[in-house]
Protein backbone atom coordinates (compact mmCIF):
# COMPACT_ATOMS: atom_id res chain seq x y z
CA UNK A 1 0.00 0.00 0.00
CA UNK A 2 2.79 2.43 0.88
CA UNK A 3 4.52 1.59 -2.39
CA UNK A 4 1.41 2.54 -4.37
CA UNK A 5 1.00 5.80 -2.43
CA UNK A 6 4.70 6.55 -2.92
CA UNK A 7 4.43 5.95 -6.67
CA UNK A 8 1.40 8.24 -6.85
CA UNK A 9 3.13 10.99 -4.86
CA UNK A 10 6.20 10.66 -7.09
CA UNK A 11 3.99 11.08 -10.13
CA UNK A 12 2.37 14.15 -8.62
CA UNK A 13 5.79 15.67 -7.90
CA UNK A 14 7.08 14.95 -11.41
CA UNK A 15 3.87 16.26 -12.95
CA UNK A 16 4.24 19.46 -10.97
CA UNK A 17 7.89 19.89 -11.95
CA UNK A 18 7.24 19.27 -15.66
CA UNK A 19 3.81 20.94 -15.88
CA UNK A 20 4.99 23.40 -18.57
CA UNK A 21 6.00 20.63 -21.01
CA UNK A 22 3.62 20.38 -23.96
CA UNK A 23 3.85 16.58 -24.18
CA UNK A 24 2.41 16.21 -20.67
CA UNK A 25 -0.50 18.50 -21.52
CA UNK A 26 -1.55 16.11 -24.30
CA UNK A 27 -1.88 13.08 -22.01
CA UNK A 28 -5.53 13.65 -21.07
CA UNK A 29 -7.15 11.40 -23.68
CA UNK A 30 -4.65 8.53 -23.47
CA UNK A 31 -4.99 8.51 -19.69
CA UNK A 32 -8.79 8.37 -19.98
CA UNK A 33 -8.58 5.45 -22.42
CA UNK A 34 -6.10 3.67 -20.16
CA UNK A 35 -8.40 4.07 -17.15
CA UNK A 36 -11.33 2.70 -19.17
CA UNK A 37 -9.22 -0.29 -20.21
CA UNK A 38 -8.18 -0.93 -16.61
CA UNK A 39 -11.80 -0.76 -15.44
CA UNK A 40 -12.80 -3.21 -18.19
CA UNK A 41 -10.05 -5.61 -17.14
CA UNK A 42 -11.11 -5.24 -13.50
CA UNK A 43 -14.67 -6.15 -14.55
CA UNK A 44 -13.38 -9.27 -16.30
CA UNK A 45 -11.43 -10.20 -13.18
CA UNK A 46 -14.47 -9.71 -10.92
CA UNK A 47 -16.72 -11.63 -13.29
CA UNK A 48 -14.23 -14.50 -13.33
CA UNK A 49 -14.07 -14.70 -9.49
CA UNK A 50 -16.73 -17.16 -8.30
CA UNK A 51 -16.52 -16.03 -4.65
CA UNK A 52 -17.38 -12.45 -5.59
CA UNK A 53 -20.09 -13.50 -8.02
CA UNK A 54 -21.75 -15.81 -5.45
CA UNK A 55 -21.78 -13.04 -2.83
CA UNK A 56 -22.56 -10.17 -5.18
CA UNK A 57 -25.88 -9.27 -3.56
CA UNK A 58 -24.45 -8.86 -0.06
CA UNK A 59 -21.27 -7.22 -1.31
CA UNK A 60 -23.29 -4.87 -3.53
CA UNK A 61 -25.53 -3.74 -0.69
CA UNK A 62 -22.52 -3.12 1.55
CA UNK A 63 -20.81 -1.17 -1.26
CA UNK A 64 -23.96 0.88 -1.80
CA UNK A 65 -24.16 1.68 1.91
CA UNK A 66 -20.49 2.68 2.08
CA UNK A 67 -20.70 4.81 -1.08
CA UNK A 68 -23.87 6.53 0.13
CA UNK A 69 -22.39 7.23 3.58
CA UNK A 70 -19.17 8.55 2.03
CA UNK A 71 -21.09 10.82 -0.34
CA UNK A 72 -23.37 12.08 2.42
CA UNK A 73 -20.38 12.76 4.68
CA UNK A 74 -18.58 14.66 1.92
CA UNK A 75 -21.62 16.78 1.14
CA UNK A 76 -22.13 17.51 4.85
CA UNK A 77 -18.47 18.47 5.32
CA UNK A 78 -18.56 20.72 2.21
CA UNK A 79 -21.72 22.41 3.50
CA UNK A 80 -20.11 23.05 6.90
CA UNK A 81 -16.96 24.49 5.28
CA UNK A 82 -19.09 26.69 3.03
CA UNK A 83 -21.15 27.98 5.96
CA UNK A 84 -18.07 28.65 8.11
CA UNK A 85 -15.71 30.19 5.56
CA UNK A 86 -17.45 31.29 2.37
CA UNK A 87 -21.00 32.42 3.08
CA UNK A 88 -21.26 36.15 3.50
CA UNK A 89 -23.79 37.17 6.10
CA UNK A 90 -26.13 40.02 5.23
CA UNK A 91 -26.38 42.58 8.03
Amino acid sequence: MFIIIGIMLSGIALGYLFRKKTILQKLGKPISYTICLLLFLLGISVGNNSVIMNNLLSLGSQALLLASAGTLGSVLAAWIVYRLFFKKEIK
